[in-house]
Protein backbone atom coordinates (compact mmCIF):
# COMPACT_ATOMS: atom_id res chain seq x y z
CA UNK A 1 0.00 0.00 0.00
CA UNK A 2 1.74 3.45 -0.95
CA UNK A 3 2.20 5.88 2.43
CA UNK A 4 1.13 8.50 0.41
CA UNK A 5 -1.96 9.13 -2.01
CA UNK A 6 -2.14 11.57 -4.64
CA UNK A 7 -5.39 13.63 -5.51
CA UNK A 8 -5.83 16.54 -7.73
CA UNK A 9 -2.69 17.96 -6.23
CA UNK A 10 -3.32 17.13 -2.94
CA UNK A 11 -1.48 14.45 -0.82
CA UNK A 12 -3.53 12.22 1.38
CA UNK A 13 -1.55 10.63 3.94
CA UNK A 14 -2.43 6.49 5.36
CA UNK A 15 -2.82 7.52 8.64
CA UNK A 16 -5.84 10.47 7.78
CA UNK A 17 -7.01 8.06 5.27
CA UNK A 18 -7.31 5.33 8.24
CA UNK A 19 -8.74 8.43 10.46
CA UNK A 20 -11.19 8.83 8.00
CA UNK A 21 -12.58 5.23 7.48
CA UNK A 22 -12.89 5.07 11.00
CA UNK A 23 -14.71 7.96 11.80
CA UNK A 24 -17.07 7.61 8.61
CA UNK A 25 -17.75 3.68 10.15
CA UNK A 26 -18.77 4.92 13.51
CA UNK A 27 -21.12 7.56 12.53
CA UNK A 28 -22.74 4.97 9.97
CA UNK A 29 -23.08 2.40 12.28
CA UNK A 30 -24.41 5.00 15.09
CA UNK A 31 -27.28 6.17 12.86
CA UNK A 32 -28.10 2.77 11.46
CA UNK A 33 -28.32 1.47 14.93
CA UNK A 34 -30.74 4.46 15.78
CA UNK A 35 -32.51 3.68 12.95
CA UNK A 36 -33.23 -0.05 13.53
CA UNK A 37 -32.52 -0.46 17.24
CA UNK A 38 -32.82 1.90 19.30
CA UNK A 39 -32.89 6.14 18.83
CA UNK A 40 -30.37 6.51 21.93
CA UNK A 41 -27.75 5.10 19.33
CA UNK A 42 -27.62 8.64 18.14
CA UNK A 43 -25.66 9.23 21.14
CA UNK A 44 -22.63 8.10 19.38
CA UNK A 45 -21.96 9.71 16.26
CA UNK A 46 -23.29 12.80 18.46
CA UNK A 47 -20.30 12.12 20.68
CA UNK A 48 -18.19 11.51 17.78
CA UNK A 49 -19.27 15.30 16.29
CA UNK A 50 -18.52 16.45 19.71
CA UNK A 51 -14.73 14.92 19.89
CA UNK A 52 -14.02 15.92 16.14
CA UNK A 53 -15.03 19.21 17.75
CA UNK A 54 -12.92 19.53 20.47
CA UNK A 55 -10.17 18.30 18.63
CA UNK A 56 -10.62 21.33 15.85
CA UNK A 57 -9.43 23.23 18.10
CA UNK A 58 -6.96 21.77 20.79
CA UNK A 59 -5.23 19.18 17.93
CA UNK A 60 -5.66 16.34 20.14
CA UNK A 61 -8.00 13.23 18.80
CA UNK A 62 -7.83 10.01 20.15
CA UNK A 63 -7.57 7.73 17.21
CA UNK A 64 -4.36 9.30 16.29
CA UNK A 65 -2.94 8.63 19.74
CA UNK A 66 -4.48 5.07 19.08
CA UNK A 67 -2.87 4.84 15.24
CA UNK A 68 0.33 6.05 16.57
CA UNK A 69 0.21 2.79 19.35
CA UNK A 70 -1.02 0.50 16.58
CA UNK A 71 1.60 1.80 14.26
CA UNK A 72 0.23 2.87 11.43
CA UNK A 73 2.67 5.15 9.21
CA UNK A 74 2.12 8.94 8.24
Amino acid sequence: MPQNLEMGGTTINVKTRVHDGITGAILTAGALLAYYVDPLWLLVPGLLGVTLLQSAFTGFCPVYCLLDCVGVPE
